[in-house]
């Protein structure tokens, strides 16, 4: 196998790639499997067993912001910065991510890194499965880790906080686009976690993250990945807002998006987990466009 045309080392790119750049000096590979608490999975655990060599792990519930009540928000820079030196990752370096579903928790750490300035960065498409798949080497080993240096510059217009969203889901004035499946959408089924109100934010359109991949767990092309999203009604021509159940699928919305070249686009960091916490902020249940307000 060939790296593809679509490769693209700020974005996405595919096993045959990582292959062929392993070696390279500068590439630096992270490990940013992060499972459901109900899955009976571990990912640190699987980590120590089964990685592609030379791959850190990133540990999303622990380079958060430990300072909010609400799941794996991110990290503070000066964190960020801490935690990856001591993985070894720093300036100059090109950066892979993958994780062990194929294309799920990747996309956050993708994102985290793009909120801290950096953008040599890529995630895996398939992941471990698909690099397993093809009989490609791993290891359980830990990597050597030498310190290197890094510098960020948080980029503020990547993430809104529930007054921003709010605001923008009364004046309309960008799409909020939600990764949640249909019925947890709708409000047909209630929430994983608990106390949270079933529903979405009011004009919010529904892209199922699910429905941006193959079967394969790679995403799918740019131009099927535009179809997707204008068959969800969003438009395109307007800002975009992603939204999840706690801000990691989301990500994979923000990374679409990126794939197609649009380029004005946020995270909603608290998502749903902070939204359907609060009684006073209006809830929508049914259909996008059609659903009745509470």
């Amino acid at each position: 196998m060939t790296p593809s045309p679509a490769d693209d080392p700020k974005t996405l790119v595919s096993t045959a790639w990582l292959a062929a750049h392993r070696a390279d000096p500068d590439l630096r590979l992270i490990d940013a499997s992060w499972y459901l608490p109900d899955s009976g999975r571990s990912a640190k655990a699987e980590y120590q067993t089964t990685h592609i060599p030379g791959a850190r792990f990133f540990d999303i519930d622990e380079i958060t912001d430990h300072r909010s009540a609400l799941p794996h928000m991110a990290p503070p820079p000066e964190k960020f910065i801490s935690r990856l030196r001591a993985m070894g990752i720093g300036d100059g370096h090109q950066v892979v991510i993958y994780d062990g579903s194929g294309l799920f928790s990747a996309a956050r750490v993708w994102w985290t890194f793009r909120l801290m300035g950096k953008t040599d960065v890529a995630v895996l498409d398939g992941g471990l499965p698909k690099w397993r798949a093809e009989g490609r080497e791993i290891e359980d080993m830990p990597p050597i880790v030498r310190d290197r240096h890094m510098t960020v510059s948080r980029q503020n217009h990547l993430v809104k906080d529930v007054t921003q969203v709010a605001h923008a889901a009364k004046l309309g004035e960008a799409e909020i686009i939600d990764a949640r499946g249909a019925p947890r959408f709708k409000g047909e089924i209630p929430e994983p976690r608990p106390g949270l109100r079933a529903g979405h934010i009011p004009g919010a359109k529904n892209v199922p993250y699910s429905t941006l991949l193959n079967p394969d767990g790679t995403m799918k092309s740019p131009e099927a990945l535009r179809a997707v999203f204008e068959a969800a009604g969003v438009n395109l021509a307007k800002p975009a807002i992603t939204s999840c159940g706690s801000g990691v699928t989301a990500a994979i919305l923000s990374l679409a998006l990126e794939r197609i070249g649009h380029r004005n686009h946020a995270l909603y960091d608290g998502s749903w987990a902070e939204w359907g916490m609060y009684d006073d902020l209006a809830v929508e249940k049914g259909p996008a466009g059609v659903g009745l307000q509470t």
